[in-house]
Formats: C-alpha cells, structure tokens, sequence
C-alpha cells in the first residue's frame, strides 16, 4: 500500500487536505470520490519513512499485552459504556481497574490523546500492535454512528472468535506433539542406557558378529547417538529449523513454496484453510456492517492472516473489484477460497444481503473447522499410540531377537 496525499472540497464546500492508502493513484482517487471530495491536487508521499519511523516509536510499550488483557479491556469498555459512563470517565476507571502494566500505559497514552482533542479511533490507531484496523475501523464506525458500545460488542465477538481459532489450533497440535516428544525422548533413553547393555551381554555370549540385521541397525544407531554424532545430529537439526525460519521470513519465494506446502498438507492443511476462511468472512462482515468500502474492507481482511497463498488471493481480488468486476467474479479465478464460500458469497451479492451472507459464511467454517479439529483429535490419539507402540516395541523385539534365536536352535 502506498501513502498519497491529496488536497480538495468538500461537499459542504470547504478545503481539506489529508492523506489516504491506496494500491495506486487511480485507487487513491476512486476512494476521495466516494468521500464526495473534489480533488484539487493528488500525489504519492514522499513522507512514507519517516512515517513508519513514528510508528514503531509509538509501540515501544506495546510488547507484553496480552490478547486476554485487550479482550477485557473492550468487555468492560462496551458494559460501562451501555451504563451510561462517558469515554474519558471509562478510561479513567479501566486505568485504575487494571493490572496489566503493558495496557495499563496504553489506556494511559489513549487517554491524554483523547484529552488533546483526537477522535477515539485515531488514540487507538496509533497501536497498531495492539489494536488491528479491523479494530480502529470498527471504532470508527461506532464513534460516526453513535453506536460505540455496539461496535465494542462486535470487537468483543471478533477477539473472542479468534483466540478460540488460536486455541483450538495450538490443542489440535499440542497432544500429537508431546506423545511425539515422549516417544523420541524414550527411545533416545533406550539407546543411551538400555542397548548397551545388551551390546556387552552379546559380546559376552561371543555372538556380536552373528547379529540379526534388525538388531545390528539398532546396536549402530545407539553407538552414534552415545558418540559426538548425536550431537551433532541434534545441532544439525536445530540449525536447519533455525535457517528454515529465517529463509521463510525473509525469502519471499521460500515462503510463498512452504505457505503452499502448508495448504496441501493433508488434514492439517484442511485446518488452517478452515480457521482462516473464517476469520476472513468473520472481518469482511463487521467492516462492511461499519460501512467500510470493500476495497478497504478487502486490503484489512488481509491482515487477519500471514500466509502468502491467501494473502496474494485477497489482492488480485482487490484489483478485481476495483477494475469493476463484481465480488464474485473476483473471487471466480482464486483457488485458494472453495465453491462453497464463491457460491454464498455470490447469493449475499445478488440479493443485496452481503452482511447477512458474510455472518453465515464466517459460522459455517467456524462450525467446519470444530469439525475438522473434533475429528483430528480423534483421528490422532490412536494413530500417536500404534506409532509409540510400533517405535518402543519395534526396538525391544529387535533386541531380544538374538536370544529367541538361540532359544529357537535350542529347543
């Protein structure tokens, strides 16, 4: 996005100058037209550095708030307001009330901002680690429509609805991880400590150039692990999830492949696409209930997601709509968005009932992807045992061959 600034009259007559975001100048000039500003003058910023300089200035206290603290902070922001409070009074109450010290100094810094005469959706705009755009959007709306309280609430639902996503994603992930980690660290214990014992009992026996293949391989892989290879392998292994992370962030290529990778996963893969269909259905309808363009609307769903495949789809959709085709032509040609989610979408846009449809989109992939992480869990739990059972098992049986053999020729 490009900054421009742009001088012009407004429909009440009188000159204002500002600037606005746009993907270009003609985009620029399509969104003041629809504000009814005629433009007198229109030009790219040359101020756009310095601009993300002040940015990051502004957040140096934001780190170490907490998506729950953020959450109640508008809980309780919405409920004073419904009671009848004014904002400057409910600021003053949530700064005394809370805890946080990372929100205590936002609720702060809000408040003498507020004071100095800006609008409540400015004070928050500037946190943008703390208060998305699809937030400030949102404030926006309430503080136009003298409804803050209304948009709070609906702030409210969209937070809650994404840290259930976050949540249900990190449960979906956490016990395959640990039943892997407890597998990988017990059999790592069992190549330290128990296969050397076998290995010198063996010996003993007089057997060690007689083993079975299975049980050479395992008696190999304990002396690597016991040597410096294992560390080393330990080492290679972090390194290269360390290089790996760091290509994809700053490789756009890297990243844009493993986004990709990622989507194509199966029943993984299925998750994330779910989970971020659902977020983006869920901010398209809250900003255009806002009154928000759908240019605009579209450019801040994009925020709700960092993977590259989506990302690029929302933008060429974009484009779509700027250049005059519908919605759903827009979202015709995009892969990444399934014929269910084209097909609704194209019913809310033929009966003018896109609020509405954005709603039943956003519950329907909420509803799928509780579907999809219910049966994953499911789905997961056995398979993790067979594999510990199998790995454990495989291992022992590998160990114990040897003696079944000289039982066998005994008998």
């Amino acid at each position: 996005m490009l900054n421009f600034e742009y001088k012009g009259i407004t429909h009440e007559k009188k000159y204002i100058e500002g600037e606005i975001e746009a993907l270009n100048n003609s985009e620029a000039a399509h969104k003041l037209k629809e504000q009814k500003i005629i433009i007198t003058k229109l030009q790219q910023s040359k101020k756009k550095k310095v601009e993300k300089k002040k940015e990051k200035t502004s957040l140096s206290f934001g780190t170490g708030v907490k998506a729950k603290d953020i959450l109640v902070f508008c809980k309780q922001f919405a409920t004073m307001l419904r009671a009848g409070l004014d904002v400057l009074n409910v600021l003053d109450l949530l700064e005394k009330q809370t805890t946080a010290k990372g929100m205590k100094k936002i609720i702060e810094t809000i408040k003498k901002d507020l004071e100095s005469g800006n609008s409540l959706a400015k004070c928050f705009e500037k946190h943008p680690k703390i208060f998305d755009t699809v937030v400030v959007n949102l404030i926006k709306a309430g503080e136009a429509s003298g409804k803050l309280d209304v948009f709070l609430n609906k702030i409210v639902t969209n937070l809650e609805k994404k840290e259930k996503i976050k949540s249900q994603i990190k449960s979906a992930f956490f016990y395959p991880g640990v039943l892997l980690t407890v597998a990988v660290g017990v059999t790592v214990f069992m190549l330290i400590n128990v296969v050397p014992t076998f290995v010198n009992m063996y010996e003993n026996m007089g057997m060690s150039e007689e083993l079975p293949t299975p049980t050479a391989v395992i008696m190999s892989m304990s002396e690597f692990v016991r040597s410096s290879g294992g560390l080393i392998l330990l080492i290679s292994i972090i390194s290269f999830v360390v290089v790996l992370r760091y290509l994809i962030a700053k490789n756009y290529n890297i990243r844009k492949f493993w986004h990709t990778f990622v989507l194509k996963l199966p029943i993984f893969g299925n998750l994330v696409a779910k989970s971020i269909l659902a977020k983006v259905s869920m901010v398209l309808g809250n900003l255009n209930q806002a009154g928000v363009d759908i240019i605009e609307s579209i450019d801040i769903a994009k925020s709700v997601t960092t993977n590259t495949i989506v990302i690029e789809s929302l933008e060429n959709i974009k484009k779509g709509v700027f250049s005059g085709k519908t919605l759903t032509e827009s979202l015709e040609k995009e892969k990444v968005f399934p014929s269910t989610f084209k097909q609704l979408i194209s019913v809310g846009e033929q009966t003018g009932s896109l609020d509405d449809m954005y709603g039943s989109v956003a519950t329907y992939y909420e509803e799928e992807f509780d579907t999809a992480v219910a049966n994953l869990s499911t789905l997961i739990e056995p398979i993790m045992i067979v594999f510990m059972g199998v790995v454990i098992g495989g291992l022992m049986l590998a160990m114990y061959a040897p003696v079944f053999n000289v039982g066998a020729l005994i008998g």
